[in-house]
């Protein structure tokens, strides 16, 4: 069984400033801001979310399929993909564009300035779901805005499942774009915060909207997260990370296990748990591919952490 991932694909320059930011931006001066940071630590991550999800995905031994469009500087995230197994055959290079950057500066406070050049991501519409691909299930996460939404009416037509996860990419949409996704999608999934502004575009409770999905995730983080299906509300317990790194990328490795969970037909009990321990894996490593485990130590971990098995 395999899954379709549509999103983005990234490089992430990941800066740390050994210092605040308060200490240099002056509050009274910001209509003239013009500030420097120097920057003495810095590295380069594979990212994107579709990437991420992938990676995830691949790591609970399941067959990922990325569909992204990416520039002609990828082939060193082609030869990182291969290395994991992770098949680069929906993937379409723009010769004349770079492949998404994120440059991320943080400082001491864990506050982060950060600056995204789209580049080939602005056309994924470019891309098409494929007919050849024996999908089961897809996602359409964070992309350009006309991809996104070819992606999901693609998914309806050829009657493949698919959780709508706007993340980052939320500002794009007006409310009745976001209600289009949500009449279109079979599962929806959102932080707190996207899921605020989900019901102010909208107008719509969160009663309402879990009503046009066969189940709505909303994560929160340390608080866990809520799966909303067939009129009850199930509580997911967080899982408690053995250390608190980088918190970049999480809400990725959180969505590989929801598509891990209804690949498996596990029910939502399950499926939440597996994504809040994929989530908190995450966090206790830097950069959002460098984790890594065999099942059998997954599994072994998800009993100590709850108790229980899947």
């Amino acid at each position: 069984m395999s899954a379709l991932i549509c999103g983005s694909m990234a490089y992430d320059t990941i800066m740390v400033f050994h210092d605040k930011f308060k200490n240099h931006i002056l509050p009274e001066k910001v209509h003239i801001l013009n500030v420097s940071f120097l920057v003495p630590a810095m590295r380069r991550e594979y990212g994107g979310c579709a990437g991420n999800i992938a990676y995830n995905l691949k790591l609970l031994q399941e067959e990922p399929w990325i569909m992204a469009t990416v520039g002609h500087d990828f082939e060193p995230y082609a030869q990182w993909l291969s290395q994991c197994g992770i098949s680069s055959r929906y993937i379409k290079v723009l010769d004349d564009h770079y492949t998404g950057q994120a440059y991320i500066t943080t400082d001491q406070d864990d506050n982060q300035i950060t600056a995204f050049h789209p580049g080939a991501m602005n056309f994924s519409h470019f891309n098409s779901v494929p007919l050849d691909a024996e999908i089961t299930i897809g996602i359409v996460s964070p992309d350009g805005k006309q991809g996104m939404q070819e992606h999901a009416a693609q998914f309806v037509e050829q009657g493949i499942p698919f959780i709508f996860d706007p993340g980052q990419g939320m500002p794009m949409f007006d409310g009745a774009e976001l209600l289009q996704f949500l009449e279109q999608a079979n599962y929806a999934t959102f932080n707190d915060y996207e899921f605020e502004l989900l019901q102010q575009r909208t107008g719509l409770t969160p009663e309402q909207i879990a009503e046009k999905v066969d189940a709505l995730i909303v994560t929160l983080g340390s608080q866990g997260s809520k799966v909303y299906t067939r009129g009850e509300i199930i509580d997911i317990p967080p899982a408690s990370p053995k250390q608190i790194l980088d918190p970049t990328g999480c809400g990725d490795a959180y969505r590989a296990g929801l598509l891990f969970g209804l690949i498996n037909d596990y029910d939502w009990e399950v499926t939440g748990r597996i994504a809040s321990l994929l989530g908190a894996i995450k966090i206790e490593h830097n950069g959002t591919q460098n984790h890594t485990f065999t099942m059998a130590e997954f599994k072994k971990r998800y009993q100590e952490t709850f108790g229980s098995t899947f």
